[in-house]
């Protein structure tokens, strides 16, 4: 553990920071994960649905500055790709 002051507090709010950081990952790969599962499944209304909630939530991370501007992107061009390819 540092001895300075503002050494300590940098520690503290850099946890913070981590663990925010961490939740707002696990919340766009969950949703993701739901886009995929939908597409799998081959239901189009479901997948329209779970796209616009995951774009939604990756443009919040970006936001954030949990991903990139290009990432984020990038998430969101290949989900509404696959969701594209289902028939119907």
């Amino acid at each position: 553990m540092a001895n300075i002051k503002s050494q300590k507090k940098r520690i503290l709010t850099n946890e913070k920071a981590a663990a925010r950081n961490r939740a707002v990952k696990s919340s766009v790969k969950t949703a993701v994960k739901k886009v995929r599962v939908a597409v799998e499944s081959g239901d189009k209304e479901a997948a329209d649905a779970a796209l616009k909630a995951a774009a939604s939530t990756i443009d919040k991370a970006k936001a954030k500055g949990v991903l990139k501007k290009n990432t984020a992107s990038r998430k969101v061009s290949r989900l509404t790709q696959s969701v594209n390819k289902i028939g119907g």
